[in-house]
């Protein structure tokens, strides 16, 4: 799930579902917070289908973050490509839209995090914050390949003039806390009282049945992070959808609440939940 925050209580939650091949497209479903389980709209038609032949994103795309502009949406998402040696490639793609939303247009048929000198294996899961006049990315990178199905990755930060060119160095944002954890993903950030607050899931080993869960941290800067999961504030579910796993969450502040919108079981298989929270003090 994927927030844009329309009027008031509206707002569009994006989102990937997958064809009868396994493949992901990304529609929408508009929201009211304040009746967030009644008379929800569907997009008719995808926004953003998979890529051309060849390119990054040739097997599905996923939406990570939303930016508004002036004039433009900007919808940063994940390009799916299946791996040899390796099971999978992901890296991070940029669709703009000029018609509020309507439809969105590549702004490259090449990824904008791709592999590069500081992170030669998967770059992805791109979460843009606006800070003054510089544009702040949290992403999803690799470190290693443990072997062929299992990937280790943590949380790092890039930085651009204009959301578009991306330097990195490398910098980590959320590290693993020891070497069992396997997995830093989705980093969902908002700055709330001159905090910046961050929500990301983490795994351990799942060779050895470790499921996600959902971490939290803060920041003064946005640069510097302190994890703090035990404030997280959910856990799995007792049975259910989400009873073996929590993931993927995106959290939005509507009357003084927090709106966390995530997934459950198998990554998403059983849809996407909603959790409402009251602000920590």
């Amino acid at each position: 799930p994927t927030i844009e925050n329309l009027c008031g209580s509206l707002i569009k939650v994006y989102f990937s579902g997958r064809d009868a091949k396994n493949i992901s497209y990304i529609g929408w479903a508009l929201i009211d917070l304040d009746n967030p389980l009644e008379d929800v709209e569907f997009s008719k038609e995808p926004v953003l289908s998979p890529g051309e032949l060849g390119c990054f994103d040739d097997n599905g795309v996923t939406p990570s973050c939303i930016i508004k502009t002036e004039d433009e949406i900007y919808l940063y998402y994940i390009g799916w490509n299946p791996g040899y040696n390796v099971r999978m490639h992901l890296f991070g793609g940029l669709a703009i839209s000029k018609n509020n939303g309507e439809t969105f247009q590549r702004y490259s048929r090449a990824p904008i995090i791709e592999r590069c000198k500081v992170n030669p294996f998967l770059n992805t899961g791109p979460f843009v914050l606006k800070k003054n006049d510089k544009w702040i990315m949290y992403y999803v990178s690799g470190t290693e390949w443990i072997h062929k199905d299992l990937p280790r990755y943590n949380i790092q930060i890039a930085t651009s003039n204009d959301g578009l060119e991306w330097k990195r160095d490398g910098k980590i944002a959320i590290d693993f806390k020891n070497d069992n954890e396997m997995a830093l993903a989705r980093p969902w950030v908002i700055k709330d009282e001159g905090i910046y607050k961050m929500w990301f899931s983490f795994k351990g080993d799942v060779n050895k049945g470790g499921g996600y869960r959902l971490g939290y941290a803060e920041s003064s800067d946005g640069l510097d992070w302190e994890r703090m999961d035990d404030q997280v504030g959910i856990t799995v579910s007792k049975d259910g959808w989400d009873s073996e796993m929590i993931e993927y969450a995106a959290v939005i502040n509507h009357k003084n609440k927090y709106y966390m919108f995530y997934n459950g079981n198998n990554y998403g298989e059983g849809g996407i939940g909603l959790a409402i929270g009251t602000k920590r003090e």
